[in-house]
């Protein structure tokens, strides 16, 4: 071996050894898992509040369309969807009047529907009301889902949330 040939093995023997870029190294390749299993947190808990909002506002939306429907709906062949304005409200607001959902969340529809339950009840057929509400979640850290193969469309996410309950009218 010449001198150039020992000085070169010594050096690449060090380089071998030496650990000062190491951390550096592993940061960069474990921080995009990080970055994603911190958005799948923050968006996952952002989907389940969402969620539970609106089936908040469809629960109070259903119970305040069984109190103004007439009890006698199903003999009189009334029809819920002139109530279609005031449910929207009431599955978008709070009781004060405050929006209930972020603004990343909207309420694409809300439709009422009279359902006629048959059965050997007092009053037959018994009256339900039933709202159905469709919202649309956008995520605004869908960006970093790209980070991932095959999470690259998860931009939006439409679910539906119904609710029920008896008329007792008005």
């Amino acid at each position: 071996m010449t001198l150039s040939t020992k000085a070169i093995t010594k050096t690449f023997r060090r380089f071998r050894r030496d650990e000062r870029g190491a951390a550096l190294v592993e940061l960069a390749i474990s921080l995009p898992l990080l970055l994603l299993v911190f958005a799948v947190i923050i968006e996952g808990g952002r989907l389940f509040w969402s969620y539970q909002m609106t089936a908040a506002g469809v629960r109070d939306a259903a119970r305040y369309l069984a109190r103004v429907a007439d009890a006698d709906s199903c003999t009189s062949g009334s029809n819920l969807a002139t109530f279609t304005d005031k449910m929207t409200e009431i599955v978008r607001k709070t009781a004060t009047g405050n929006s209930l959902l972020p603004s990343s969340i909207t309420v694409t529809s809300v439709t009422p529907q009279l359902q006629c339950v048959p059965g050997g009840f007092r009053i037959s057929p018994v009256p339900i009301a039933q709202v159905t509400a469709t919202i649309e979640v956008t995520f605004p850290f869908s960006g970093v889902f790209g980070l991932m193969d095959g999470l690259d469309d998860l931009a939006t996410i439409t679910t539906t949330v119904t609710d029920q309950s008896r008329v007792f009218g008005i």
